[in-house]
């Protein structure tokens, strides 16, 4: 079995031969990878054969892309695939298509080449390097076709990287073996949905309740002490020896929003209980409590109020929010007891700061950055502030054809104005971004001029400063709009949450385990919410994101990631957790 350490001592063309099938027909890269060994971890190689591809010529890159057969193609019929091909393209069944499968296939290779010049290329071992299926393939080749040339030039060079990474796996006869459980776990929990398509899953819904159950269970399992609290956390205990020891806190939320991925916050649950399973079947144990919880709610979608869960453990949860309904008319209170919770035992649940050593949470990106970089993971140096509002206003509802355009009171141009301001007062502002991301005409009909139109103001910044003057600007301006056009205006405040920076002791430590696994250290600024904003309110705080790939995408369900990158996210944390400074 070829060796990281054997690549290490080869001489370069013995070596470039070893590598010889990772790129398709380009030996080219492996033989200018050769000079900057040695490589100390297979994330290094990974990463060394990526630079060699993105410092190449626009001319090499293109014969690189054009180096790849086309799925299901002329040469897979003739059998001329590489051997490599050959056993990705029939992981995914593309030697057993249908007669339709395949004529739909040949008819997407001759519009993709049409309109990029190069062929479609799919990492068709997909995130986990078991097979994706053929409708998966054929969903993915139309939606890509839909791209612009620069973007899918991009994309399909790093399926290429992704090809590479999964075949070198394959010749080191390696797995990621916490990267493809984590994998498995939000692939079971992410089938219950409260909704027929997609995953939603909603704070104390019947799938919100169950895969509570489901993540108490693995906890068991890894060798953890559980339970569900009063709010509907799961808190799961990997005890230090010493009883009396401090607590380092891990852990995301396990609710989604309505259609979202599967990977947002779950990935911050369960690869730290990968990590305990790691830690207990060796029967290691860490010199503090580590504790991780699957917060119950952070995305606010049943009581349109967040971070429910997390905070409770840092004592501010707000009592009067047990009054508030969902949609059905259901309070909060009452969800909570028929969920078998008591609603009193909330405040008891509070964690005490000094009996804790910090708060890490790791969490896919949700953004394009880490993957427009080429990188696995990154440490986050704050988390961005955020102001929400509601906001409805009221003109008059009047015929379209006899009111004249001076004489009109028209809500909806009112609030296509408010989005442009938005659009105008956050751009060329670094880290400051507002989003109109509801806008509803109520009762709207083609020949009634609005008389009514809602909408939502999202304003987001890592300083407080900044966001705070956007927003008193941007509140100001829409005044001025509604005045001018006679428009009529109600706000009312949902979210005021401060940003929260990282701790810089953490981030360094969590640093140095992402440059010990051969990575190179990438800080990156988190625009959206997470737990780790109210934990910060009672300890310090370190997030380590994870490549999303798919542009970045999140909150939908082509949000995705590799067990490769969870993997290796795994051994940051799992590095982090064993060489931490422990405070007394």
């Amino acid at each position: 079995m070829t060796t990281l350490a054997t690549l290490n001592t080869l001489d370069p063309a013995a070596f470039a031969a070893a590598l010889g099938g990772i790129y398709e027909h380009s030996p080219w890269v492996a033989e200018r990878a050769a000079g900057r060994r040695p490589f100390a971890t297979l994330a290094a190689l990974k990463l060394a054969l990526q630079a060699v591809v993105d410092t190449a010529s626009a001319d090499e890159r293109l014969v690189l892309l054009r180096a790849h057969p086309e799925l299901a193609g002329k040469a897979a019929i003739a059998g001329a695939l590489t051997q490599e091909s050959t056993d990705e393209q029939a992981a995914s069944g593309l030697n057993a298509c249908s007669a339709e499968e395949y004529t739909r296939l040949q008819q997407l290779n001759g519009q993709y080449n049409a309109k990029f010049g190069f062929p479609f290329i799919l990492a068709v071992k997909g995130p986990t390097g078991r097979g994706l299926a053929r409708g998966a393939i054929i969903e993915t080749f139309a939606r890509r076709l839909e791209n612009g040339r620069a973007d899918e030039l991009a994309e399909a060079l790093r399926q290429v990287h992704r090809i590479a990474e999964i075949r070198l796996d394959v010749l080191l006869g390696l797995t990621p073996a916490l990267g493809a459980q984590v994998m498995d776990w939000c692939d079971t929990i992410g089938e219950w949905s409260d909704a027929d398509e997609g995953l939603t899953c909603a704070y104390l819904t019947p799938a919100h309740r169950r895969t509570a159950a489901r993540i108490v269970n693995w906890m068991i399992d890894a060798g953890m002490d559980a339970h569900i609290d009063a709010v509907g956390n799961v808190v799961g205990r990997y005890a230090a020896l010493d009883l009396n020891a401090k607590t380092l806190m891990t852990g995301s939320h396990y609710d989604t929003v309505r259609n979202g991925g599967k990977y947002d916050g779950r990935l911050g649950i369960l690869l730290p209980i990968a990590v305990a399973a790691h830690l207990h079947a060796r029967g290691e144990r860490l010199p503090f409590h580590l504790d991780v919880v699957g917060f119950a709610e952070e995305e606010g979608v049943r009581f349109r109020s967040t971070f429910l869960g997390s905070s409770a453990i840092t004592g501010h949860f707000d009592a009067a929010l047990l009054d508030a309904a969902d949609a059905d008319g259901v309070t909060l209170r009452e969800a909570l007891v028929s969920s078998g919770h008591d609603p009193a035992a909330i405040p008891s649940i509070a964690r005490k700061p000094e009996e804790l050593l910090g708060f890490v949470e790791v969490h896919i990106e949700q953004g394009p950055v880490l993957l427009e970089r080429g990188l696995p993971v990154g440490v986050v140096t704050a988390i961005a502030g955020s102001s929400r509002y509601c906001v409805e206003l009221a003109g008059v509802a009047s015929h379209a054809g006899t009111t004249p355009m001076g004489m009109r009171r028209d809500a909806a141009a009112a609030a296509a104005e408010i989005v442009l301001l938005v659009e105008q007062r956050c751009g060329g502002v670094e880290s400051l971004v507002g989003t109109v991301g509801q806008l509803e005409v109520p009762g709207g009909s083609v020949n009634v001029v609005p008389g009514a139109c809602r909408l939502s103001l999202d304003i987001r910044a890592a300083d407080d400063r900044v966001r705070l003057a956007a927003v008193d600007d941007i509140l100001a301006g829409i005044g001025a709009i509604c005045a001018r056009r006679g428009i009529d205006r109600k706000l009312w405040k949902i979210v005021e949450a401060n940003a929260a920076p990282c701790a810089p002791r953490l981030m360094d430590q969590l640093g140095a385990a992402v440059e010990r696994q051969g990575v190179p250290r990438c800080d990156l600024l988190s625009g959206a919410g997470h737990d780790a904003m109210q934990m910060a309110r009672i300890t310090e705080v370190a997030m380590l994101f994870t490549r999303c790939g798919n542009g970045g995408i999140s909150h939908n369900r082509l949000e995705t990631m590799t067990a490769d990158d969870a993997e290796l996210a795994g051994q940051v944390l799992l590095d982090f957790l064993r060489s931490i400074e422990v405070r007394e």
